[in-house]
C-alpha cells in the first residue's frame, strides 16, 4: 500500500495581511529560514526519536542554549491562508520566531523536537480587554451587573462594590499578585496575549507593581494606563509619559503600552506618543461618549472600541469608516446589562471582531467559553431568522470564524498582529498545542469543531511565549503553585479587611 500523503488544507478566507506566500516559505527543500537563522541552522531531516521522556525534553527547552526547537507530527491550525493547515506537520522555531512550517520540516540536528502526535497546534489566543488586577476577587460579584445610563438597579452593584468599596483600598502588592495571578490563569488556559485595561492607577507605585506582576509572568500584554484616584485627568499625561520612556522606549517587547484615557486632550497626547487608544462604550454618549470624539474628528484606526453595545448605526458607521477595532466581552455583556452582545452588528458593518473576557469578579477568563458564547450567540439570533423565514438572515458563524476572533483579529485589534494571532513565519512563536486523546474530545473528526465546541482548558497541554515554554506536559514551567495561593490569599484578606466587607460564600452579592 501507497504511503498516505500529508493533507493540507487551505482556508478560502482572505490571507492575513503581511504574510509571505505559501508558496514562498516551503519553497525548496528547507523551508523558509528567515533573517539571521539562516546562517545557523545546517537544515537535515530529525526523526521523531527524540524526546526520551517528557522530563527530558522540558529541560532542553527551558535551556535550549541556542538550539532550535521543532514541534513535530501536530495538526497545524495556522490561522493564515497563506500557510493553510497541515493533518500532519511541523514548526520550526529559532529563538523567538516561528522559521517554517510545513509537513517534514528540516531542521538541524541539533534541534529539540517535541513530539505534537495527536495535538492541535495553533496560535496562542489573544484577550483584548482584562482588568487583571481585579482577578484576586474572583467571583466575588457573580450575580452582580453594571449600571449604566441611570438605569434601575441594586443598592451593590459592580460601580458600587469594585469602584467604590475595593479599588480605593488596593495596595501596590495587591495590584502585583493580581496581575500574576492574572496571567498564570491565563497562560495555562492558552491565552498568552491580553490587553490590561487597569484602573488601579491610585500611584505611580501601584502602576510599577502592576507591571512588575505583568514581567514576572513571562506573558504578552498591551497595559492600557487609565490613571485614577484623585487628580487622574491632571495626572495622566505625565504618567503615561514617564511609562513611555521608563518602560516602554521599545515597542520590541512582550509588554507594550496603551492608553485608556477618557477626554480628547488625553487622545491627542497617546498619539504624540505613538500610543494605542483603547476606550469602553455603551451607547453613544453614555460610557465613553463615543459621538463627542467623534464629533471632534479623533477616531481613527489606532483605536479599541470595547462593548460597543447601544450604538447607534451613525456611531457604527463612524466606526467603520475610521478604521476602528472592536472587542466584545459576549459572556460578561450578557451578564452584567451593558446591552446585547453586538457579534452581528460588527459584522453586518465590515468589522472583525476581537473577543475579550473583561473582570474576574464576575466571569471565567479563558477563552474557550468566550469563543464558544459568541458562536453560539451569533447563531441563536442568525437561525430564529432562518426559521422565520426572513430574506436578510445573516449567514451562520463558523467554528473557524469563532478561533479568528479568538487570535488573529485579536492580534489586529491590539495593534500586534505583525508579531503575534497566527503561525506565519517571520512572526513570534506564541503557540500552543492542545491535546485530542482525552475523553472529551476523542475520537477527533474536525479541528476547528473540537477547538469551539468540545474544548476546555484542561485539553491545553503545551504553551510557547515568543519561543518560551511556559506550560509542558498540562504544568506551567517555572512556577511556585504554593507561593502564588498563599500570595493571593494574604492579598484578598487583606484587602477585605481594609474595605471592611465579608465574604458570603453561599448567598448572592447582590440581591438588593
Amino acid at each position: 500500500m501507497a504511503p498516505k500523503k500529508e493533507k493540507k488544507v487551505t482556508d478560502p478566507r482572505p490571507a492575513d495581511l503581511g504574510t509571505s506566500s505559501r508558496r514562498g516559505f516551503l519553497k525548496g527543500s528547507a523551508g523558509l529560514v528567515a533573517g539571521a537563522a539562516a546562517a545557523q541552522l545546517l537544515p537535515t531531516r530529525v526523526e521523531a526519536q527524540q524526546p526520551q521522556n517528557n522530563a527530558g525534553t522540558l529541560q532542553r527547552l527551558t535551556n535550549p542554549n541556542g538550539r532550535a526547537v521543532l514541534i513535530k507530527d501536530g495538526m497545524i491550525l495556522s490561522m493564515d491562508s497563506k500557510v493553510g493547515d497541515f493533518e500532519k506537520g511541523d514548526i520550526l522555531i529559532q529563538g523567538k520566531k516561528i522559521v517554517s512550517v510545513g509537513p517534514n520540516v528540516e531542521a538541524p540536528k541539533s534541534a529539540i523536537v517535541v513530539n505534537a502526535a495527536n495535538r492541535i497546534v495553533m496560535p496562542g489566543l489573544i484577550d483584548t480587554h482584562h482588568h487583571q488586577y481585579e482577578t484576586i476577587l474572583r467571583s466575588i460579584l457573580a450575580d452582580g451587573i453594571i449600571i449604566v445610563g441611570g438605569l434601575p438597579g441594586p443598592k451593590n452593584n459592580y460601580g458600587s462594590i469594585i469602584g467604590q468599596v475595593f479599588t480605593p483600598h488596593y495596595t501596590p502588592d495587591d495590584a502585583r499578585i493580581a496581575e500574576l495571578v492574572a496571567s498564570l490563569g491565563q497562560i495555562s488556559a492558552g491565552v498568552i496575549t491580553t490587553v490590561d485595561t487597569s484602573q488601579v492607577q491610585l500611584t505611580p507605585e501601584h502602576t510599577d507593581a502592576c507591571l512588575a506582576g505583568l514581567k514576572e509572568s513571562g506573558r504578552r500584554c498591551v497595559f492600557a494606563y487609565g490613571a485614577g484616584g484623585p487628580n487622574a485627568a491632571a495626572k495622566s499625561q505625565s504618567e503615561l509619559m514617564r511609562l513611555r520612556q521608563q518602560y516602554f522606549a521599545s515597542d520590541d517587547q512582550l509588554l507594550t503600552l496603551g492608553s485608556s484615557g477618557g477626554t480628547p486632550e488625553a487622545w491627542k497626547f497617546a498619539r504624540s506618543l505613538n500610543v494605542p487608544i483603547i476606550i469602553h462604550v455603551v451607547g453613544d454618549n453614555v460610557m465613553g461618549r463615543l459621538q463627542t470624539f467623534g464629533d471632534a474628528g479623533l477616531m481613527g484606526p489606532d483605536c479599541e472600541y470595547i462593548h460597543c453595545t447601544r450604538l447607534s448605526d451613525t456611531m457604527w458607521k463612524k466606526i467603520a469608516d475610521t478604521g476602528g477595532k472592536v472587542s466584545i466581552a459576549a459572556a460578561i455583556e450578557m451578564q452584567m446589562q451593558h446591552g446585547f452582545p453586538p457579534v452581528q452588528e460588527a459584522l453586518d458593518h465590515g468589522i472583525q471582531p476581537s473577543l475579550s473576557v473583561d473582570v474576574e469578579c464576575n466571569m471565567t477568563a479563558d477563552l474557550f467559553t468566550i469563543m464558544r458564547t459568541a458562536f453560539l450567540l451569533q447563531r441563536a439570533l442568525a437561525n430564529e431568522k432562518i426559521i422565520n423565514k426572513d430574506p436578510k438572515a445573516p449567514a451562520l458563524m463558523t467554528s473557524r470564524q469563532a478561533i479568528e476572533f479568538g487570535t488573529i483579529n485579536g492580534a489586529k485589534v491590539a495593534h500586534i498582529d505583525s508579531k503575534t494571532g497566527s503561525l506565519t513565519p517571520g512572526k513570534e512563536a506564541d503557540i500552543i498545542m492542545l491535546s485530542t486523546d482525552r475523553i472529551n474530545t476523542l475520537p477527533l473528526n474536525n479541528v476547528p469543531g473540537a477547538v469551539v465546541t468540545l474544548m476546555d482548558t484542561s485539553n491545553v497541554e503545551n504553551v510557547f511565549i515568543a519561543g518560551k515554554v511556559a506550560k509542558f506536559d498540562g504544568k506551567l514551567v517555572g512556577v511556585d503553585l504554593n507561593r502564588v495561593r498563599a500570595d493571593a490569599e494574604k492579598a484578598r484578606d487583606g484587602l477585605l479587611m481594609r474595605a471592611n466587607f465579608t465574604r458570603d460564600l453561599f448567598g448572592t452579592c447582590c440581591a438588593s
